[in-house]
Order: C-alpha cells, then structure tokens, then sequence
C-alpha cells in the first residue's frame, strides 16, 4: 500500500520542520510527502534537502483567505498521480507518533474515513520539544474515542471529525468527491467532508495506535479572530445540509455581543 501524507501550510515554519523530523522517525516512512504552501515562498527552500523529501504544491489564497478546502483537493491530487492507495492528511501543527501511518495502514479499508488520537501539547519547554517525550506531555484529546493500540471503533459520529489527523484510501477519497472548495478561510469545511462522506455511506473509525501530537501555540478561544469566515462558511454549510455548524463558538460570539441570532430566518449575523 503506497501511503501519501499530505500537509497544509502558510508559515507555522519551526512546526512544519518538527512534522517532517517526526515523519523521518516513523516506523512505517512515507512514501510520498506532500505539502501544500498556501502562498508561502519560503517553504519550498525551508524542507529542501531534508527527509522525508517533500513535493511541494503551491495554491494561491482566495481573496486573501487561506483555501484550506482547495489545498487538501490539490494535495490530494498531486498523492494520487504519483500512485497512493493511502492518503493520510495532517495540519502543519501536528507531529505524527512513530506509529500513526503504520496504524491508518493497518485500518485502513475502503469505504472507512480514519481518525486517530490527537494529544495537544502544553507550552514546548527550553530546548523545544523532544520527539521522544511527546507521548508522556498529554493524553489524547477528552472528546474523542481514544481506542487501544490495535483497536477500531467504527460507527463514530461524523460531527465529531477533525482534519487535524484523518486517512483514507483512494477510492474512499473519490467516493466523496474531495473536499467542497466554496469554503475559503477558517472553518466548516471539515464538517462538510464529515457529511459529504456520510452521504456517501463512509463509515468514521476511531483508530488506536495512530496518534499525532498537536503542538502549542497561542489562540484565541473562541477564535474571534475568524468571526467573518466562521459566519460566512457557517451560512453556507446551512444552505447545503440545513443547520448550522460551529454553533458553539457562535454562541460564544453572541455572549459577547459580536453576533446576534435571528429565529425568524434562522440566520446568525455581526451585531
């Protein structure tokens, strides 16, 4: 099985490079590493010479907002040229346990969408981080399964997806058609693949024995800063399925006094 591990990024430069150190030290190597610069210059000459060796794939922004739902599209498609049967998608914050792509291998079957455990790490201590201390800094997240080394549990809920660390194989990924690219700047694509894949009678597996581990860095919470993108994906996610995703943070927002809810049309916008 020709595995791809396919990474987003625009800036984020010291996490990209503990990444691709974690990929070197997997137990199971890549066979094709993919990254997609989202009108980032510099990446290109920062992964050159290193291993894994990366392709890199550049993508334009989208009236200045990250293209996030056409990036992992243009990843993919690059994963899929060059022949992969696994494609494996991780976000620039993540680092892969030694064991993650040889336990989305193991799981892997058609018609199932893969999600492993995903630990966030606190603050990086002096030094930075240690691959080999990452597993003992954090569980893995308490919202989602976190099967056993070895174990699956299929049937999840598709509203509990994250993109942060998924696989599927090549034909699931055609199944569902690739991510829906009207989805610019932060949030609800992810949520929409989850449907879209749903839809098309993609089963969500929970993997033990895949794990990634998200490294720290400074957010907001809830992330006022993507207010706009998250009310303009967030309408359009209700005008394809019929209810409103991120309905937390929207809340949030309302608690502030940043959005307002209007039930007569069902419609949250900017106060």
């Amino acid at each position: 099985m020709r595995t791809a591990v396919i990474t987003l990024a625009a800036g984020r430069h010291p996490h990209l490079l503990l990444q691709q150190d974690g990929l070197a030290r997997s137990t199971r190597p890549p066979d094709h590493y993919v990254i997609v610069s989202m009108s980032d210059p510099g990446i290109r000459s920062l992964v050159v010479g290193r291993n894994p060796a990366a392709d890199v794939v550049t993508v334009p922004l989208e009236d200045g907002r990250l293209p996030l739902a056409a990036a992992r599209n243009a990843g993919a498609a690059r994963a899929l040229a060059a022949g992969a049967d696994l494609l494996v998608f991780l976000d620039v914050d993540c680092v892969p346990g030694a064991s993650l792509l040889d336990g989305y291998a193991r799981a892997a079957q058609d018609g199932a969408l893969l999600c492993g455990t995903v630990a966030y790490l606190p603050p990086p201590p002096a030094g930075g981080y240690r691959l080999d201390n990452l597993a003992g800094m954090a569980p893995p997240h308490p919202a989602r399964p976190a099967p056993a080394d070895g174990q699956v549990v299929r049937r999840g809920d598709p509203r509990l997806f994250w993109s942060l660390s998924f696989a599927l194989t090549a034909r699931t990924w055609d199944r569902i058609g690739g991510f829906c690219e009207d989805y610019t700047g932060y949030g609800a694509e992810d949520t929409d693949f989850a449907a879209t894949a749903g839809r098309q009678d993609v089963d969500l597996w929970w993997v033990g024995g895949a794990p990634a581990y998200h490294q720290h860095h400074p957010t907001q919470h809830p992330p006022v800063q993507h207010i706009e993108d998250i009310l303009r994906n967030g309408a359009l996610y209700k005008a394809r399925w019929g209810n409103w995703p991120m309905v937390g943070w929207l809340r949030d927002f309302e608690t502030r006094g940043l959005v307002r809810y209007l039930p007569v049309t069902d419609t949250w916008c900017k106060s």
